[in-house]
């Protein structure tokens, strides 16, 4: 199983790295993009036989705890379920 950690500046936070891109991009032509704002995405690996529900939690307090300041950044974490395996056709003679 796999879990996406997506960690964001909170709003109201200077983001003078976004403010640079969107700078970058306009001067590129990109004249309809109003805002950038910029953060960082993590992918973390699960251990096999873990359900969801424990590896939502423990994935929140690792994004808490360590992939995120709680004071300037905000996160979002989602969990992947394994992609299902095709079934194997058991017949073949």
């Amino acid at each position: 199983m796999k879990a996406t950690v997506h960690v964001t500046l909170k709003p109201g936070v200077l983001d003078p790295q976004g403010q640079a891109i969107h700078h970058a991009a306009e001067t590129l032509g990109y004249q309809t993009i109003e805002a950038i704002r910029q953060g960082k995405f993590f992918e973390v690996s699960i251990s096999d036989g873990v359900s969801p529900e424990t590896a939502q939690a423990e994935v929140e307090k690792l994004a808490q705890d360590v992939l995120s300041n709680p004071v300037i950044e905000d996160f979002t974490v989602s969990i992947d379920p394994p992609p299902i395996q095709p079934a194997t056709s058991g017949g073949q003679a």
